[in-house]
């Protein structure tokens, strides 16, 4: 492989990465995003400062999301591994 050609291989396949790891947080981020916002106007509602209140919840929904999402995120991250290991080959020639 030329220089120019490494340079584009290596910027798509960090582009590629990086929409991986999007793909792979969203299901997760999400959900805790809407629970922490709802919670947390509850606790503004209420006046009820208590941490414990606002992280028990979250933790419950990433458990949730976890068990939901979890196989979707780790055949995603599966495939990911296995296109950067097929191209390994390409590299050395």
């Amino acid at each position: 492989m030329n220089p120019a050609v490494d340079a584009d291989y290596f910027l798509t396949v960090a582009n590629q990465t990086m929409w991986v790891l999007a793909l792979a947080a969203a299901p997760i981020l999400i959900p805790v995003l809407i629970a922490g916002l709802l919670l947390g106007m509850i606790q503004a509602a209420t006046s009820i400062n208590e941490a414990t209140l606002s992280f028990v919840p979250k933790l419950i929904v990433v458990a949730i999301s976890i068990l939901v999402f979890g196989a979707m995120i780790l055949g995603l991250l599966a495939d990911f591994t296995n296109d950067i290991y097929a191209r390994i080959p390409d590299l050395v020639r």
